[in-house]
């Protein structure tokens, strides 16, 4: 469990738009550890995290996409009943907002992955940390 960053890159909303997102990262080899979209009339906010965001936030820049990175919790958790609830009352209790959070998990894994996006990220890591 660590605090970690994420970037926001909004695109038209447009067949080949993402293939060119990937491919550009692809081409400077980073990863892609989570991704998420959410999409209107004419564009999508593609939300990431990636292995080198440093790398991906000048990528971005330089092609004139506009881009804004926020700090989000990145939790490698338990994939069985009851752990997302766990997660968010240990949150809740130390009057943290989760503003949004994402993860997927395939059905059979022991471990998912899970990004969530807080009003204060310190607090939210402290809290679920036992502090």
């Amino acid at each position: 469990m660590e605090i970690t960053r994420q970037l926001a890159i909004f695109l038209d909303n447009r067949p080949g738009t993402l293939v060119r997102v990937c491919e550009a990262l692809a081409q400077a080899r980073i990863s892609i550890h989570a991704i998420s979209t959410s999409d209107t009339v004419d564009h999508s906010v593609v939300r990431m995290v990636v292995s080198d965001t440093q790398r991906a936030l000048e990528i971005f820049e330089e092609r004139g996409t506009l881009v804004v990175e926020d700090e989000v919790l990145m939790i490698e958790g338990d994939n069985k009943s009851g752990s997302l609830a766990d997660i968010a009352r240990k949150i809740s209790a130390a009057k943290v907002n989760i503003e949004y959070l994402y993860c997927a998990t395939h059905p059979n894994s022991r471990k998912g992955l899970l990004i969530l996006r807080v009003d204060n990220a310190r607090k939210a890591l402290k809290a679920l940390n036992g502090g």
